[in-house]
């Protein structure tokens, strides 16, 4: 049904131009799936937006063809091109929030795609639209047709999505990443909602990732990419049990998993170099802990919301975000914390700092309660606790650069004397976190998201803390670049004597981070251990669940 033979894309018009992919070689079948996997960079979306006729203007096509059906999508005018894209080749984007129009109520942008491309009236439009939320098990598919995007959950705007993209019943799917940023039981849900789509229109499916355990999960056959190329194809069991190239085996031994136990996580460079050689790394072991005096003890904390008020503003609905939750940390662990979005996470660790002011409850950090410190004293205490927050790049000023932005705690806080002292500081903490001195004048939009992590961890350690909360701190990172982030964290804690609170949906990573282990659900603690005891003989339902829904690589 699809077949790319020979395509080479190059950007740029002046020479040296940028080599984006080349030689890339792909078919896909009717009714079946095929998983494309790489890391960042790799050249996986921009294969995909060149089926869709969708590349940016200073993108080239110069070499090889896309056929759909016999038909050389290239040699086709835009106008032409337009017939197959949405009704015979849809796509589904990796973040909907940023695909979806903000100002535009959800069933009115999936009603709009429908009459574009059928020629029938609002109303059968409608009607279609509402039938194809229960399709994709949306709750309350006609409140949800009202429902504009940042009033939903991530997995229901992921669906919303879908919705839209199999509309018009597409021959071919396109599913770039729809995943990445889901809690591991959304997650699970959108690949079975993907599959049972694929059987039920005989679809061809292309998932692209860079996490093989959802490729697993989904794909008839793989293909996986490394700097624009090709590198390895076939069957997935197959190349799950015996993978051929490098950089494939350094995927599938760099992301923690059920049978992870190794102190560092394998790097891809390892691989790729020929060094790597797994039977030399250590066991991880969870240490542990001696109940000594605590570093951090969290007690009966509660932070309530509104979620909706009455015609003359009072009080409807509270939602209680961290509902009356006793927890304590002592030094030198790695506490996780895991739970499914909304369950209170972010907010926990928030109210902890004082970032968001709980309503009720008592935080003592060195024997210290920290509701009670007036402005001056936290900011004083600080300098001793700090958080990692999710996204790296909205952490940084896009126009400061980023020795400025390592520096600037060390200025506010009034330390280490003057302003070269603080720059010599600043120039050790980069070489501290695997980058390098050329790099300080350079500003955020320079570097790669694992870049921009690693930026991050380095102006969290300009005051030199003795307790870090980690919120989701690589999430949205490649496998490869997740591992290495986890090794520095890791590597970090021994040097500096730190203690972290590590927070993350996924269980593979906390489980394979934690000493001990909190899971929350709806603002409450539902289960509190050892991190490998949690993980093997869980004892709620809901831990169940979590774990049941991890996908195994």
């Amino acid at each position: 049904m699809l077949k790319i033979e020979n395509l080479k894309i190059e950007f740029g018009k002046s020479k040296p131009k940028i080599i984006a992919v080349e030689n890339i070689n792909l078919s896909l079948a009717k009714g079946k799936s095929l998983g494309v996997v790489g890391e960042s960079g790799s050249g996986k979306s921009i294969t995909a937006l060149a089926i869709m006729g969708l590349l940016p203007p200073n993108a080239n096509i110069t070499q090889g063809t896309i056929e759909f059906e016999g038909v050389d999508l290239l040699s086709l005018s835009n106008y032409e091109r337009r017939k197959f894209r949405g009704q015979k080749i849809s796509m589904i984007f990796q973040e909907p929030m940023t695909s979806l129009n903000p100002v535009m109520r959800c069933g009115k942008q999936v009603q709009e795609t429908i009459i574009l491309n059928q020629k029938i009236n609002k109303k059968e439009a409608k009607k279609l639209t509402v039938d194809l939320f229960e399709k994709v098990n949306l709750p309350r598919p006609k409140g949800i047709f009202n429902s504009y995007p940042h009033e939903l959950s991530g997995g229901q705007r992921q669906r919303i999505m879908i919705a839209m993209a199999i509309a018009n019943n597409p021959d071919i799917l396109i599913a770039d990443e729809p995943t990445t940023a889901l809690d591991v039981t959304i997650q699970k849900e959108i690949i079975s909602l993907l599959k049972d789509l694929i059987d039920e229109y005989d679809m061809g499916l292309i998932f692209i990732s860079h996490d093989l355990g959802v490729i697993k999960e989904v794909a008839d056959d793989v293909i996986v990419m490394y700097e624009g190329r090709v590198v390895e194809k076939g069957n997935v069991k197959k190349l799950f049990s015996s993978p051929n190239h490098p950089y494939t085996k350094g995927l599938l031994a760099c992301r923690p998993s059920i049978n992870t136990n190794f102190k560092r996580l394998p790097e891809i460079e390892g691989f790729i170099n020929g060094e790597n050689n797994l039977e030399k790394i250590k066991k991880k072991i969870h240490k542990p802990i001696e109940h000594s005096k605590s570093s951090l003890d969290v007690v009966d904390l509660t932070k309530s919301y509104v979620s909706k008020r009455g015609f003359m503003g009072n009080k409807r609905d509270i939602v209680k975000a961290v509902d009356d939750i006793s927890f304590k940390v002592y030094p030198g662990e790695t506490l996780g914390l895991v739970g499914e979005s909304g369950c209170g996470k972010t907010t926990l660790s928030r109210s902890i700092l004082r970032l968001i002011e709980p309503n009720n409850g008592s935080i003592f950090f060195n024997e210290k309660n920290l509701m009670k410190l007036n402005k001056g004293e936290l900011k004083e205490q600080r300098k001793h606790i700090n958080i990692i927050f999710q996204d790296p790049y909205s952490s940084l000023n896009p126009r400061i650069c980023i020795g400025e932005a390592i520096k600037e705690p060390m200025v506010v806080h009034k330390l280490y004397g003057n302003n070269q002292i603080r720059k010599n500081r600043a120039l050790e903490l980069l070489e501290k976190v695997g980058l390098h001195a050329e790099h300080y004048n350079r500003f955020p939009h320079e570097f790669s998201g694992g870049q921009r992590q690693r930026i991050v961890i380095a102006r969290t350690l300009a005051l030199n803390p003795k307790f870090i909360i980690c919120d989701e701190a690589v999430s949205a990172l490649d496998v490869s670049i997740q591992a290495k982030v986890l090794n520095l964290l890791n590597d970090l804690k021994e040097e500096f004597g730190l203690t972290y609170i590590f927070i993350s949906h996924d269980l593979n990573v906390v489980r394979y981070m934690s000493d001990r282990l909190i899971v929350m659900k709806d603002g409450k603690i539902v289960e509190v251990g050892n991190a490998d005891q949690i993980y093997n003989n869980p004892s709620s339902d809901y831990t169940k669940r979590l774990i049941d829904a991890v996908p195994i690589s």
